[in-house]
């Protein structure tokens, strides 16, 4: 029997309600918008008052930032603790990082944030901030710092690790862009697993040290 399943339920009901209120944000967010979307609508679609609400989240920006915390940060905080660590070939733990954000990305309730916060952003500084503040501002850095160092020691072959960072995870967010913005995606679905295998093999070919002149 797990902890939580051996409370009185209603303190099961009780420690469940954030997740439940943030799965009603995500729901309004996603079908109309973040915009259009009030605490009041949130809190109808949860089953509490307005008032229950923002004794869980402040604000409307706090859902979102909850949102983004819950689908994305957690992993990506994990992420850079491996990145800041390694020392020698960084392409392991880029394939960890990004077969760890395509198994993530394989429950929709998570894969629908990135493609909201990728709708919503040009529109709102602050969304744009949100993301940026909680998942890029910690992963870039860390993935900057990890390629410089391969380059340093010889491991992959000279790039511009700035760049090239962008080379890494920009196919990603296309290919989420493509599939839940525009409708554009495989036939079996999502398959972001199988971009990641693919994206791989053509990132380890083209990181692979340059062989040296016979």
């Amino acid at each position: 029997m797990t902890e939580l399943s051996a409370l009185p339920k209603f303190r099961r009901r009780a420690a469940e309600r954030p997740d439940e209120v943030l799965d009603a944000a995500l729901a309004l967010f996603s079908a109309q918008g973040f915009a259009r979307t009030t605490v009041a609508q949130v809190a109808a679609r949860a089953g509490l008052s307005k008032a229950a609400v923002y004794l869980y989240f402040p604000s409307k920006q706090a859902l979102l930032q909850a949102l983004v915390h819950r689908a994305v940060a957690s992993v990506a905080g994990q992420a850079v603790g491996q990145m800041q660590g390694h020392r020698g070939d960084p392409r392991p733990v880029l394939a960890g990082f990004l077969r760890q954000i395509a198994a993530r990305m394989a429950d929709p309730a998570h894969a629908a944030v990135p493609a909201l916060i990728l709708r919503e952003a040009p529109h709102s500084p602050d969304i744009a901030a949100i993301y940026r503040d909680e998942v890029l501002a910690l992963v870039m850095p860390a993935l900057t710092g990890l390629i410089a160092q391969g380059v340093a020691g010889g491991h992959i072959r000279p790039v511009d690790p700035e760049l090239t960072v962008r080379s890494v995870v920009g196919p990603l967010l296309i290919h989420v862009l493509l599939a839940r913005v525009f409708a554009i995606q495989p036939a079996d679905g999502l398959a972001l697993d199988r971009l990641v295998e693919n994206h791989l093999t053509i990132l380890d070919a083209g990181l692979a040290p340059e062989k040296a002149a016979s």
